[in-house]
């Protein structure tokens, strides 16, 4: 049975989000430890559009499909399965000398704000289990 009809889209929404932020993460920290490094051009996981995407495709019936030749899946979560987004370049509008287009305090600045929804979405996750749990304990 899928975790659709158990728990509803918020538990798929929470997982594939978390599974995102966990990505945007290390990218952040790949941008992080190429500090230093000539030439090097930052990156950036885009998935908030694609995941809002996901949700209004459902709840029109069906998900979005990219390509003609792609199988149409059916089920909230196969919809959300699918967003992987989208790695896109970050560079400095100003590079320094050696060409390197990381910008210290800006991915220090994103990875703050990535670990702030990363930790909001596990709890958010955890009290919806946590009212599973008790709605079960309840009608024992």
């Amino acid at each position: 049975m899928p975790i659709d009809n158990i728990f509803g889209t918020t538990v798929n929404l929470l997982a594939r989000n978390i599974d995102l932020r966990s990505r945007s993460h290390t990218m952040i920290s790949a941008n992080l430890a190429n500090v230093e490094t000539p030439n090097y051009t930052p990156t950036a996981l885009s998935f908030e559009d694609e995941l809002k995407g996901a949700l209004k495709g459902k709840k029109g019936g069906s998900p979005a499909i990219t390509h003609p030749k792609h199988i149409p899946l059916k089920g909230q979560s196969d919809s959300l399965q699918q967003v992987q987004g989208q790695v896109i370049e970050t560079p400095s509008l100003s590079p320094g000398k050696d060409s390197n287009g990381v910008e210290l305090e800006a991915e220090m600045s994103r990875m703050a704000e990535n670990q702030i929804m990363y930790n909001a979405s596990i709890q958010i996750l955890a009290k919806k289990f946590e009212g599973i749990r008790s709605a079960i304990r309840e009608n024992k």
